[in-house]
């Protein structure tokens, strides 16, 4: 596959199964002995487990917007520089809806066989997420 083969998988990650909720897609997108280098609490490998951590990010954010702001290939691998808002409306890693809205950023690196998506990583501003959503506070700014 090429890389630009590759950018267009990743995209449609983000653009049809998070932005457009096409779930379906990942059977089409993923690879069955998918990795996940960054598991959620227990998320174990597998397509059938990235289908559920997409459920669940789903079901606790609605509405949830990505937003690619940078996509890079490289041979088999693809970067993607996001930005996500959204608003939290369930349980997220035990953490009741709260109905605030939120936005975060994120570098995902996502690596390709045979035109599918087969490993994760990711860097996500998961510290600024919690602050958002109140689950701890936010640092005091008042100067000292």
């Amino acid at each position: 596959m090429s890389e630009q083969d590759n950018k267009t998988v990743v995209r449609c990650y983000y653009e049809q199964v998070f932005n457009q909720r096409r779930i379906d897609l990942l059977d089409q997108l993923a690879v069955e002995d998918y990795v996940e280098h960054d598991p959620f609490p227990g998320q174990g490998n597998g397509r059938a487990d990235l289908t559920a951590r997409v459920q669940a990010i789903l079901a606790a954010f609605t509405p949830l917007q990505f937003r690619l702001e940078h996509l890079i290939a490289e041979n088999d691998q693809v970067i993607a520089h996001w930005s996500q808002d959204g608003t939290h409306s369930g349980v997220f890693m035990g953490i009741p809806a709260t109905g605030r809205q939120y936005t975060i950023t994120g570098i995902d690196i996502h690596k390709l066989r045979d035109g599918r998506m087969a490993e994760h990583w990711h860097v996500v501003d998961l510290y600024g997420l919690l602050q958002q959503l109140g689950a701890i506070p936010a640092p005091n700014t008042t100067p000292a």
